[in-house]
């Protein structure tokens, strides 16, 4: 054992995951295999990093909203359905995968290298991601600053970037508390304000011609990539830390707001409308889609993020446990937060004047427009407005933390010799450089490449890179190894529960998905924008870049091995 370790010392070795139980003899699972890449320094530090990970900015402006619009209540039976079909096995088999190799989403693949493109495929994924994930931090941070002042800017008409067609809502009420019939024609200062001041989106023709760089925005990007990298400055040590606030602070904040949703007039009209039984919508596919599609992406399966995040634990740690405790929490954890933020649009809608459904929206809008429209009507208005900001901003960091770390490792575990040394100095150059491919988000026609990015850098590929793996782990290096690994780590091997997730339900349910997502395929727009044909090309190609990354890595591998065609393979 002695000789092992000093042979350690010298040159970083990682276990033989092609080795059965039988095959590894005496050898001390507990030995530190990979001492020089960094562990968590307790074991709260990877639970919470876990949960700020899948917690984000999606639980607070997309669960409530595909909630509502397929079925209110009765969109919590296929949510949790799926959460038990694809949530919660594919989160334990990347946790798992991660921990037993303490490796990263490149070298891991030494469980069979025909599949190391799904790797590649991974990263090329969470690069795409964190480019505008962080452009979307860089707003919150715009925001965060406006809110400190008495009277919030976008809380008026008659602002230079305001126009003809702005109106106070909140003082348009007639006699008999409806608003005027021309209503529709007419555009909050909220909307004028995230639209033409802070994207300056008039100074744009069209993605082709995305207009001068604001300079507001780009120090907003600047300072987000400087405080992530300063989380990540010395690997899990530093952002272990930074989590410990991180991902419990949004809590207390969303409390804040939700004791404060609840106790306004009308909230009730709100959480009704947010909860309401249509079990009639049951009936049709799109919702058990819609509800799939929602666990797969709130949880984070296939980032990378996960299984980086499992590779820096002690080899006996229970994430097995830990599962249960990320995956049901972030379904909480979201249906928390829509009560907190309808109870506020009930609030809203009773102030207007008119329906819910006309006060709600999906996405940014909800961040940017509605929910900022709706602080201006509460007494200490720019209070309640920085708090839900530094709320978004905290949900936003722990992700990007988690995309920026899953890059950086997955490299430095490639390149050990080179780079674990000067992983300070690599992330730094990361960062730098992922922030000049974001400058193109900070023009007045940003938003259109922001867009453009989240409609397909994580969309169909991803689901390819996820089928992939679920079908290389149990296929390939073969289901009963695989649990004959997890038995070595936590003492049980998974039931039949998670073997048959893992080769059949799982996989049939994502394959699934990605038909239909390829069926029903709708170009990108934004608002009344249509993408060119070119666009929606360069999107589809960015998808479909990082699928063929796995075809290529077989080719590689195949060319790499000597002999035969048959031989090498």
């Amino acid at each position: 054992m002695k000789k092992l370790q000093g042979a350690h010392q010298r040159k970083p070795i990682t276990p033989d995951l092609l080795m059965t139980p039988s095959d590894q003899g005496d050898v001390d699972l507990d030995m530190d295999f990979a001492a020089d890449r960094g562990n968590w320094t307790g074991k709260l530090d990877f639970l919470l990093s876990c949960i700020g990970y899948c917690v984000g900015l999606g639980n607070v402006w997309r669960f409530p909203y595909r909630a509502y619009t397929n079925g209110g209540g009765a969109f919590l039976v296929p949510y949790f359905l799926m959460l038990a079909i694809c949530g919660i096995p594919l989160f334990f088999l990347e946790l798992s995968l991660g921990q037993f190799s303490s490796l990263g989403p490149l070298a891991v693949w030494k469980i069979s290298p025909l599949f190391k493109g799904a790797g590649a495929a991974m990263l090329l994924i969470v690069g795409l991601v964190a480019i505008y994930y962080n452009m979307i931090i860089a707003y919150v941070l715009f925001y965060l600053f406006a809110s400190l002042t008495s009277n919030l800017p976008w809380e008026h008409c008659g602002n230079w970037w305001n126009t003809d067609l702005c109106l106070e809502h909140r003082g348009s009420k007639g006699g008999n508390g409806a608003l005027p019939l021309n209503l529709t024609s007419t555009v909050s200062p909220s909307e004028e304000y995230w639209s033409r001041y802070v994207l300056h989106i008039q100074g744009s023709q069209g993605i082709g011609s995305p207009g001068e760089i604001r300079w507001n925005l780009c120090l907003c990007l600047l300072l987000a990539w400087v405080i992530v990298f300063l989380c990540i400055l010395k690997g899990v040590k530093s952002s272990g830390k930074v989590v410990y606030f991180t991902a419990t602070f949004p809590y207390l904040i969303l409390l804040m707001l939700l004791v404060r949703g609840v106790t306004l007039p009308g909230a009730w009209k709100g959480i009704q409308f947010y909860l309401t039984p249509q079990f009639h919508h049951l009936l049709s596919s799109k919702v058990w889609i819609e509800a799939a599609l929602q666990i797969f992406y709130s949880l984070g399966v296939g980032f990378g993020g996960l299984l980086t995040f499992a590779s820096y634990n002690t080899f006996h740690q229970n994430i097995y446990r830990d599962t249960f405790i990320v995956t049901l929490g972030n379904a909480i954890t979201s249906i928390l937060a829509g009560f907190a933020i309808f109870s506020v649009l009930g609030y809203m809608s009773q102030e207007l004047g008119v329906p819910v459904d006309q006060v709600a929206k999906a996405g940014p809008g909800l961040a940017f427009v509605v929910y900022p429209q709706a602080m201006t009507m509460l007494p200490l208005s720019p209070f309640w407005s920085f708090l839900f900001f530094f709320m978004l901003l905290t949900l936003g960091l722990d992700s990007q933390f988690a995309f920026l770390e899953t890059i950086v490792t997955a490299v430095t575990d490639e390149f050990p010799y080179y780079l674990r040394p000067k992983k300070a100095v690599f992330s730094g150059l990361i960062c730098v450089a992922m922030y000049l491919m974001g400058l193109v988000l900070t023009t007045d026609g940003g938003m259109y490449w922001l867009v453009l990015l989240d409609d397909y850098s994580a969309s169909f590929g991803l689901m390819v890179v996820v089928i992939t793996t679920c079908l290389a782990v149990t296929r390939v290096y073969g289901i009963q190894r695989f649990c004959r690994d997890i038995h070595m780590m936590l003492g049980f091997k998974p039931g039949l529960y998670f073997r048959a997730c893992w080769l059949f339900l799982s996989p049939a349910t994502l394959l699934a998905l990605l038909v239909y997502s390829i069926v029903k395929y709708q170009p990108s727009e934004y608002g009344s924008y249509r993408f060119p044909a070119w666009a929606e090309l360069l999107g589809i190609l960015m998808g479909l870049l990082s699928c063929l990354m796995i075809p290529a890595g077989m080719l590689v591998a195949v060319l790499r091995e000597e002999g035969s065609l048959w031989e090498a393979l």
